[in-house]
């Protein structure tokens, strides 16, 4: 097989060769519990291939991890089915974004760092579709149609019952998308934003901040699942769709950075007078 394997399935995999190990089973101690050789048990661990729901059970009830940890990696490794937002909107998003936002949907808490643009939870839907209209990579108006619909329903799901913590670069407010009257929509929207969603930690990171820990990066992304600690994945934006870090040592190294990074930003309250600045 060619290729990375799917995050999701990384993830997945990682987590249960770690209950393994740390329950002290070997890899044919596993391969008895689902009645199947070693081979299989390897190329889950390692991503290459999927679990059913209820292997993935078995392995986790008899490795003894707690049932809130089971539930959110049974989340995560589920397509959700017709019952998942995402599934109307499946052709219009790519095999990468369609495992982000599974994920996403599972997660409790997302912490994001934008430079240059306004989240894409954040969005108003013509701040969406401004930034679709630049997009090279929509062949017709109508997979940008799709694409902005999809976003919509995202943030529809995505912004009730979980933290997110958003460090927004000041260069994101400044940059005209869709010209004065969409920033001029887009900045109300943050500010309603900020005093409608209780889980929303809203910060500007200023100009004069100057060097900070996500310098090298334009756009991280990092979700935690519910009572699961071990588990966490990171989402780094580019062009050609973006690079996912799934392992618990880069997740950590990320979450430090994003620390470091609130705190060179504006506190919440100072960040929104500034909003409110700009929306004059």
């Amino acid at each position: 097989m060619t290729g990375q394997p799917p995050v999701r399935r990384r993830l997945v995999g990682g987590a249960l060769r770690r209950y393994r190990e740390n329950a002290g089973y070997a890899l044919e101690d596993a391969a008895r519990m689902l009645e199947c050789d070693r081979s299989k048990i390897s190329r889950i661990e390692t991503g290459q291939r999927g679990i059913r729901p209820k292997e993935l059970r078995e392995l986790l009830t008899e490795y003894a991890v707690p049932d809130s940890e089971q539930a959110a990696l049974l989340a995560i490794a589920s397509r959700g089915g017709p019952a998942g937002w995402w599934h109307p909107y499946a052709d219009a998003l790519p095999g990468a974004d369609l495992d982000y936002v599974i994920m996403e949907s599972a997660a409790s808490e997302i912490m994001t760092y934008e430079a240059q643009v306004v989240p894409d939870l954040l969005q108003t839907d013509d701040y969406a579709r401004a930034l679709a209209a630049a997009e090279p990579g929509y062949a017709t108006g109508e997979q940008r149609e799709e694409a902005v619909a999809a976003k919509a329903m995202r943030r529809r799901a995505a912004l009730s019952g979980r933290r997110l913590r958003v460090v927004l670069g000041e260069g994101a407010l400044r940059q005209a998308v869709g010209g004065p009257g969409v920033m001029a929509g887009q900045i109300s929207h943050l500010i309603r934003l900020i005093d409608d969603l209780p889980g929303l930690t809203l910060q500007v990171l200023p100009f004069s901040a100057g060097a900070h820990a996500a310098a090298g990066s334009a756009s991280l992304a990092i979700l935690r699942f519910p009572d699961a600690p071990s588990l966490g994945v990171v989402h780094l934006e580019a062009l050609t769709g973006g690079v996912y870090l799934d392992s618990p040592e880069d997740v950590a190294r990320y979450v430090r950075a994003f620390t470091l990074l609130r705190a060179a930003a504006l506190s919440a309250s100072d960040s929104a007078r500034l909003l409110s600045g700009l929306r004059v």
